[in-house]
Formats: C-alpha cells, structure tokens, sequence
C-alpha cells in the first residue's frame, strides 16, 4: 500500500474518494440566491461510498497548510473573480478576512467529525457542526472548488479520514480560462515583439506551433507508452505557460510528450518525475486506480531517461514544488 506523511507523522493510504464536487448550494461565496444548505453531497449509495465511509465514528481531520496553500491557488480569482458571485465586488476584501480568520485556526491538525444526514436514498450527504467544516463552506468557490477525501490507516491500525480542499481552474465543470492566462495572452498581443514572435508565443499555449515541433523533435515519444505518432501526443507544459517567461514559454525543454492519459495526469499534479526519472505518484490516486493505470511510485521509466537532461531537470524542479499533488 502506498505511504503519506501528514504532520511528521507515517499513514498508509487505504483509499481515495476524489473530487467531490462544493456546489454553488453548499457554499457561501455563491453565484446564485439561495440560502444555501450546510451538507455536503458525497456521492450515490454503492459499494464506492458505503464502503469508503463504512464507519463515520472516526476522526476527520484537515491539515492548516492545506487551507494555506488552497487560498495561494484561490487568490486569482478572489482578486480578480471571473465568476458573477452574489458578493463579487466584496471578495479581495473577503480573502483578506479568511485569510485572517485560517491564521487564528489552533495546531497542524484541525480534527472534527461527520455524521450522515438523513434523506431519501440513493444520494449520500454528510455534515458536520465542526468550525473547520464551516470554514470549507466559507472558502469554497463553486464550480472550481473541491474536497477529496482519503483514507488513512495509522502503525497501531488506527483508521482515519483525512480531508483537503482543492481548487482547479480546468474544471470540466466550467471551461474557465485563467485569468493569469488572458493577461499574458494580452500582454503578449500588446507587446512590441514581432507578429512571428507572438504568433510563437501564443502557439505555445495550445502546445502547437515551433513549441510543439521543437518538443517532438528533442523527445520523440512519450516515454510511459513509447507511442511517437504525434496525432496521439500533446505538448505539455512542466512549467505551466502562465507562469513561464517568453523564453521559457516555448522552450522545448519545458515539456513532455505525452499521450492524453498522462499528460492529464502530469497537467493535473497527480503524476510528476524526479531528478533519477523514477515516477513520483500522488496518495490522492487510489491504489487500486494506481493498478489500473499501470503506475506506481518508484516506478522507473528507460525512456524517460534519455529525455532529461540539466535544464528540463530545472523545470521539474518547479512541478514537483507548485503542480504536484503531495
């Protein structure tokens, strides 16, 4: 079984119950009206979830750095909302109070614990009346926000949930374009470069253009699958575009080929590549999806050898800290 360490502390990780889902009627920075409802739906009765939470009279918890690191990656469109929020003039000041209100949070480890809320079957909803649970609800952003949920077995075979909020602005809920993202685009467009040079810049955005061919060249193929037909490779990014200089932007050191599996995997953080090209896998992939994916940690891809080198190395160096789910 895969291994965590949360707080200092070794746990082996069970399971993982990713991606549900804070609607715009569980949070409070809503986009519409309504009142809003304190339970959180989980998913559909089954084997997956009755399974999952098969006795909720363990210990839930959330990690500080977690709430930390979640209003790092929500500051972008608190400050500068995209989405027509019932308070949207309000929310650069409301990131400063929550932010304010998660440095008054006590300890590493915020504990509290869940019950199931009493509907008709077959949707499953948990609640809690923890302060740390109302604090999801207050930093929640609809459509691109959400909690995953893994659990953890401790050296003495002590069960517990541990729970983190997310944010992901490639929701396939919404086709949101980053904002860092639109204001590079028209910087670039603005810019004194040469029409080639922006035309360059932009391509590389989409993982087309001279990025694209340059990457192809230097890699050839993908190096989990081997496949090298560049009709099933996409350009990614290491360093995303946003967050790259003009040169890095199409570096084509500053990239993978890889096939639409794993580049969502890379993309997302759920896969990154350490300095040795051994494989380095997020906990929030459940063991048996690792199985199914044919990935695991540790694991050494030949391949991928020959495709680093000192300056991809430094990219990775960026993945690994900022885009990499740990």
């Amino acid at each position: 079984m895969p291994k965590i360490s949360l707080a200092g502390k070794s746990y082996e990780v069970l399971e993982t119950l990713n991606n549900v889902a804070l609607a715009d009627s569980f949070v409070k920075n809503k986009i519409g009206r309504g009142h809003g409802e304190a339970k959180l739906y989980v998913g559909n009765e089954g084997d997956r979830v009755n399974t999952f939470f098969d006795d909720l009279n363990r210990t839930f918890f959330f990690l500080l750095d977690d709430f930390n690191k979640y209003m790092v990656d929500a500051r972008e469109e608190y400050l500068n909302p995209q989405q027509e929020y019932v308070r949207k003039e309000s929310m650069p000041q409301l990131f400063e109070s929550l932010q304010s209100r998660i440095g008054a949070c006590a300890g590493r480890i915020l504990r509290f614990s869940m019950t199931r809320v009493s509907v008709n079957p077959p949707r499953v909803y948990l609640k809690s009346d923890s302060p740390y649970y109302d604090l999801v609800r207050a930093v929640g952003l609809p459509n691109i926000s959400y909690l995953s949920f893994m659990k953890i077995k401790d050296a003495k075979n002590k069960i517990f949930y541990y729970c983190r909020i997310f944010v992901d602005y490639k929701s396939d809920i919404l086709a949101y374009d980053s904002l860092f993202a639109r204001k590079e685009e028209a910087r670039i467009q603005a810019s004194a470069l040469s029409d080639k040079k922006k035309a360059a810049l932009s391509e590389a955005r989409q993982g087309q253009g001279e990025y694209r061919r340059k990457l192809l060249d230097d890699v050839g193929c993908c190096p989990f699958t081997l496949v090298n037909d560049e009709r099933l490779l996409i350009a990614s990014h290491i360093k995303p575009w946003a967050k790259s200089t003009d040169s890095e932007k199409t570096d084509p050191k500053n990239g993978f080929a890889l096939t639409p599996t794993y580049d969502r995997l890379f993309d997302q953080g759920y896969i990154t590549f350490q300095a040795d090209g051994k494989v380095k896998v997020s906990p929030w992939i459940s063991p048996m999806n690792q199985k199914r994916l044919h990935i695991y940690d540790g694991m050494d891809l030949p391949k991928l050898h020959s495709q680093l080198d000192g300056k991809r190395e430094q990219y990775l160096q960026y993945h690994r800290t900022y885009v990499y789910k740990g």
